[in-house]
């Protein structure tokens, strides 16, 4: 439900017998309330998404960590049997017996198992960097999250009072935005149009007066992705179509 903006006749009010003022407190909720459940939405599907990336980081994680457990369990398993190797190596040193060729096998294996060894110790130090950098990664985009989120109500009104213009939610996934002080002969006359944000290709439903235009900066606003920028653009035709007509 729109808002439009009504004259008072001040005099012809204080004339009436029990003078009234029709403030229209009913609407003002009505639309307030739609564009709130239009932010919730919003708000809901962004924390969706932040859910997903969430959950999707910790499963790696958690594959990182069985992961460097299989490793570290491995690399134990490896020090166990260089002990092992060790012990037979000192028992046959201390037998003398004819076995050149078995001692320098089993040098010949302990030497591949420590190469073994380093290898796996030098992959549990990757995966150990790696899980270190998605905590930090993960960390600093919920800092970006919190402060984006911080400032999006403060930018969001001064991007109205900039344009003269009041976003509102109207249906589901649908944004009225209303502009005034476009024509400077009628500062008061309305130009809107409802965008649909229910995709991410978006789509104008409808606009207030026709824009011929309309297909060229829907064009833009689906190969960027930048609302406000659309907005704006949108307000430039409208005034734009005022001087072409005159």
């Amino acid at each position: 439900m729109s808002m439009r903006h009504t004259h008072v006749d001040l005099a012809s009010v204080l004339a009436e017998p029990n003078p009234q003022i029709d403030l229209r407190l009913s609407a003002y909720e009505i639309s307030t309330g739609n564009f709130l459940k239009a932010v919730t939405h919003y708000t809901n599907r962004a924390i969706a998404e932040i859910t997903k990336h969430r959950t999707a980081q910790e499963a790696d994680k958690r594959r990182l960590a069985e992961r460097i457990q299989a490793v570290e369990a491995e690399t134990n398993q490896c020090k166990l049997r260089e002990i092992e190797l060790l012990a037979v190596l000192s028992k046959e040193q201390e037998e003398r017996r004819d076995s050149e060729q078995s001692v320098s096998a089993l040098k010949h294996q302990l030497a591949s198992i420590r190469e073994q060894c380093a290898v796996i110790d030098a992959e549990v130090e990757q995966y150990r960097a790696i899980a270190s950098t998605l905590r930090r990664e993960r960390q600093r985009e919920e800092d970006i999250l919190r402060t984006h989120a911080a400032e999006v109500v403060t930018e969001f009104a001064a991007y109205q009072s900039c344009l003269c213009c009041h976003i509102e939610g109207v249906e589901a996934d649908q944004l009225l935005i209303r502009f005034s002080h476009v024509d400077e002969a009628n500062p008061d006359r309305e130009f809107s149009f409802v965008l649909d944000v229910s995709a991410p290709s978006y789509n104008v439903i409808t606009t207030t007066p026709p824009l011929p235009t309309l297909p060229i900066l829907l064009n833009d606003l689906k190969e960027t992705g930048n609302i406000y920028r659309f907005i704006k653009l949108m307000r430039m035709a409208f005034s734009e179509s005022l001087h072409s007509r005159s």
